[in-house]
């Protein structure tokens, strides 16, 4: 159960996040309650200890359902409550990312130590300019529609390492419930027997299956890797002043996560699945967007290097971009 609040940023020997947990209980009690009308037990609404709670739901009775019902609506005003509280803190994003890095850096030196077959694990920032390029080539426009701007990579030793390895990240330091939907891409695992389940479940529940999500237009068809998105909890209790601490003491940082095999990784690194070769194709992209119609003569092979020598790219006169004059 502490591991398990621990992914969520919550320490039980805190006697604050305790009166947290037990405020964010009350407020999920009177919504139940007040505006649904709901009833619940009194060892749900306040009886058993506030930590207890995921062993009931995780558990079978009568309780269990609505112990569900009551964490779903914390976990909803929890989340909230964080959101409101980035928004109080006049703190750059930076400084946010640095804290991410370092917890997860303590959690991957302890999963190493306990033997997870991890051979190589990076993280990296988006930069400006890489920013800029995801926005033009996107059709949304907003800056908040960039998940990536945070990124960890995880390679390990054997492909038959990486669902082992995924699932401990997901009990250790990525809570599940808080991976972005439709942001998943995953060329690498085969997932049809499982793909074959969630359609049956979801037919004999008189429901749709959920839609595959769309992969990314401009990776090579060679190129394999198991990636998501998920919001993680951040602990900010020393950037935090009275007034703030109403909303709590953790706010979320969106990050992506990279897992794949080392064979994998070194095949991803070559010829048209490289990097150096998706930046072409979006920045080709980019132009074609830019200049309203794609460039005459295709892909050019030396993009790259242009962009490395300082080259410019001059426009024709009788082909602005929009929004020019």
């Amino acid at each position: 159960m502490r591991r398990l609040l621990r992914v969520y940023s919550i320490d039980v020997e805190n006697a604050d996040d305790l009166r947290r947990l037990a405020e964010l209980r009350a407020r999920a009690v009177h919504y139940l309650t007040e505006n649904l009308g709901l009833r619940l037990d009194e060892a749900i609404a306040s009886g058993v200890p506030v930590v207890e709670l995921p062993l009931l739901a995780s558990g079978k009775g009568r309780t269990q359902r609505q112990a569900c019902v009551l964490l779903k609506v914390m976990h909803i005003m929890y989340h909230l409550d964080a959101r409101e509280l980035r928004t109080l803190l006049s703190i750059p994003d930076h400084s946010l990312y640095e804290l991410v890095e370092q917890s997860i850096m303590v959690l991957f030196d302890e999963l190493r130590a306990s033997g997870v077959p991890v051979v190589e694990f990076a993280w990296s920032r988006k930069t400006p300019d890489s920013l800029v390029t995801k926005l033009l080539v996107k059709r949304e426009t907003s800056a908040a529609r960039v998940f990536d701007r945070l990124r960890f990579r995880v390679v390990v030793e054997r492909f038959e390492d990486v669902l082992p390895t995924l699932h401990v990240m997901l009990q250790r330091f990525v809570p599940f419930n808080y991976v972005v939907p439709g942001q998943t891409v995953n060329s690498l695992v085969d997932l049809a027997p499982l793909d074959r389940r969630k359609v049956d479940a979801a037919e004999s529940n008189g429901e749709a299956p959920a839609p595959r999500e769309a992969p990314n237009e401009f990776s090579a068809t060679g190129y394999e890797v198991l990636n998501f998105i998920a919001d993680l909890p951040v602990r900010v209790d020393a950037l935090l002043g009275d007034q703030e601490r109403a909303s709590g003491n953790v706010v979320f940082v969106l990050a992506e996560f990279q897992v794949m095999d080392r064979a994998t990784a070194i095949a991803n690194e070559k010829g048209d699945s490289s990097h150096a070769a998706y930046k072409i194709r979006q920045h080709q992209r980019v132009r074609e967007r830019l200049l309203r119609g794609p460039r005459k003569g295709g892909t050019d092979p030396g993009d790259g290097e242009a962009e490395r020598s300082g080259a410019s790219i001059v426009l024709p006169v009788d082909e602005k971009p929009p929004g020019s004059s």
